[in-house]
Order: C-alpha cells, then structure tokens, then sequence
C-alpha cells in the first residue's frame, strides 16, 4: 500500500504479529494443508494463537478451513485459499514489461509480455498496467474487487521511506515516482513495490534454484546486474530497502562511467549495456538475445566477451562470498541463457578467490525460472504482504 506513516520497530506487538502470521502460511505452504492443532505443534504458537490468526486470515481471503474429523475428532482442516481471490504481480524491466495474475496458491492463471521503448515513462507505463490487468480479468471473467494485492518488481534502489528510486539516473523516467501509490490510485487495490533483484531471488528461493538453501545470492545479469541477498532464508534488504546494488560495487576505480555516476562499477565494466558496446565494432548493432544466440552457436567474438564479462562478476561475486558465507549463487536474468558460457568463467573466478576450502564452497547454479523470475516474485511478495496484513509500500 502506500508508505506507512508509522514505522514498525522489531519486537513490536504489530512485528510479533505479522511473523506469526508469516510462520502459518509458511507452514501451510510447505505441508499443503494442516488441522490447526496441527498447525500448533509445527509452528509452536500456542492454539489460541492460531486460531485467532487462521480466523484473520481466513475473513481476508488468504486461508480456507473446512471441518474434517481426526482420530475421531472434530477439527478444522486449513489450506491456502485456491479460488477466493487474484493476485498480480507486475515486473518493469528497462526494454520488457510482463504481468502474471495468479490466485493466493500461486497457480499463474493469465500472463502477459510485452516490449518497452528504451526510455520508457512511468506515468505511461502505468496506464498501460492499469488497461492490461482490466483486460486480462475481463478474459478471466473476474473483477477488480477479486484481486487481493498487486506486486511490482522494478530494476533500480529502492528508498523503503519514500517508495521512489533510491538514486536518481538508474532507471530514467522513473525517478522521483512513488510507483506502488499512483498504481494504487488507479486500481483501488493494494500495492506493493520491491527490487526486481530481491524479488527474483524470492522466487528461486520458494520455488526455484534455492529452494532449501537458508543462505543464498541470487544474481540478475542483463542489462544490468543486480542481486538478491538470501539470509537465514530470507531476502535481506537492509536499513533503508536498497542492499544488494551488487551491480554498481566498484571493481576498478576510476573505470568506466556508470549510469549510477559513479566510475568503474561492476554493470558498466560486465552488463548487458557494456557487452553491446564492446561489440559493436566487430558485430555492429545487437541485442542481448543476439549475443547468447551468437555465442550458443560458436561465434568467438560474443563467446569472449561473455566470459570476460563471467569473470569480472565472478571476481565480484567471490567478495560477496567472503563477506555472507552463501551456499548457492543463482544466476538469473536474460543473459544466464548462455548457461556455462557464462556460467563457468563465474564459477572458476569464484573458485580462485573465495578464501573457504573446496568442500565449503558456494555452488553455482542457472535459474530455474528464467525471465519470469522477478514477475512470480512480485506475486509472491504481493502474496506474503497479503498474508501478514503489510502496510509499507516496499518490504
């Protein structure tokens, strides 16, 4: 929703609250469905407790109870609501806009892509989001009202207090927009806004490549880079909403312009942006999508620069290894379709300079959801906000 005008503190009734909220539909999650007794035992909430919270949940949409009998007894069985309400999740990216509409179970039931001009509005983005997700629950013969919560993923720094761009340049025409309160403006719905990184990793996390991993990095390398910080089976977003800007760590100092203003950052020397550029001279003009074919089918020129590119994220990455101690770097966003083109200069650059032993060193591994990475994790967030009743536009 919009930016709360309160900020929670930790151990606050209201935190306390949402976590044991969080912990029953994540228990619900993992077992598919439970009595509340049930619940009880593998949450360790007391029963009151988890009645109480089931009935909450149960008013808004997200849990569904059905009474069923156990060892000869009465009781409620609780599983997550399937059909008793939508939830979108919606990722900006800087050339691709796509929407997925799911229920609270996670089932996608409508999705939507489509390409963006370069330097793209957000008033007129908007607009176009508001048409499409009309359009889509028309098709769905579903209204407004059914959607419980939308979530947006957007590729820049997000400042939690404001709920606008964390630095000014990244993402341009965006600058300044608090995104998640104008979208909400014009759908009546709820909004919640996160990094697209942070939200790609939420998805790997849940039902991805770092499923099981309570410690992960999740990295996004396309036109930019980006990452998502797993810890303690989490996404980490530090103090003010903006951790994991993992693209625009310095790596050589008084390098390159970046589009941050900074020099020398990591996304001006190996993202997308930068790959182009160097290969333009041999290759002429080219998108992302023409590299990864180009280097899938033998061309040396695109194989080289792919990875040299590996090797300067998997320098990166070693340091970020150094400092969080992951078990599993995810490799995500568009170019990760090159797999161990790319993928293998990561991992033996991370291999020269992570300063653990061989047997405790972090696996490096491709997504499993490819582009749709970001939009099912805009989902899942908008779902999980949903859950724990949220009220901040970004967290």
């Amino acid at each position: 929703m919009i930016v709360a005008t309160e900020r929670r503190t930790p151990g606050s009734q209201t935190s306390l609250r949402e976590a044991n909220r969080a912990r029953i539909v994540d228990a619900i999650k993992k077992h598919g469905g439970l009595t509340q007794v049930e619940l009880a035992g593998v949450t360790g909430l007391s029963p009151a407790t988890v009645s109480n919270i089931v009935k909450e949940l149960s008013a808004s949409g997200v849990l569904h109870t059905s009474p069923t009998t156990q060892s000869g007894r009465r009781a409620q069985h609780v599983t997550l609501a399937h059909a008793l309400g939508l939830v979108v999740g919606v990722h900006f990216s800087t050339r691709h806009m796509r929407i997925a509409l799911a229920d609270v179970a996670h089932t996608v039931v409508a999705e939507h892509h489509l390409p963006l001009a370069k330097d793209h509005r957000a008033d007129n983005e908007l607009d176009r989001t508001t048409l499409l997700i009309a359009d889509m629950l028309e098709t769905l013969k579903a209204s407004m009202s059914e959607v419980l919560a939308v979530g947006i993923a957007l590729p820049a720094p997000l400042d939690r207090n404001t709920g606008t761009t964390a630095r000014s340049g990244i993402l341009r025409g965006w600058d300044g927009i608090p995104v998640a309160e104008l979208l909400e403006r014009r759908l009546g719905r709820p909004v919640f806004l996160d990094n697209a990184a942070n939200l790609g990793a939420l998805a790997e996390l849940r039902i991805g490549a770092a499923r099981g991993k309570s410690d992960a990095i999740y990295i996004d390398i396309g036109d930019g880079i980006g990452s998502g910080l797993i810890i303690n089976g989490q996404v980490f977003r530090g103090h003010n909403g903006s951790a994991g800007e993992f693209g625009h760590t310095t790596i050589v100092e008084n390098g390159p312009l970046c589009r941050c203003g900074n020099r020398g950052c990591l996304e001006a020397i190996a993202g997308g942006y930068a790959i182009l550029d160097g290969l333009k001279p041999t290759h002429g003009n080219l998108k992302l999508n023409d590299i990864v074919t180009k280097a899938m089918g033998g061309d040396a020129g695109a194989t080289r620069a792919l990875a040299e590119a590996g090797r300067h994220i998997g320098v990166a990455a070693a340091n970020l290894s150094n400092l969080i101690d992951p078990e599993r770097l995810v490799v995500g966003g568009e170019l990760s379709r090159a797999g161990e083109i790319l993928l293998g200069p990561i991992r033996h650059a991370l291999e020269r300079s992570v300063i653990v032993d061989e047997a405790a060193m972090p696996d490096v591994v491709q997504g499993q959801l490819g582009a749709r990475a970001s939009t099912l994790g805009a989902v899942a967030h908008a779902i999980d906000q949903v859950a724990i009743g949220g009220n901040d536009t970004i967290g």
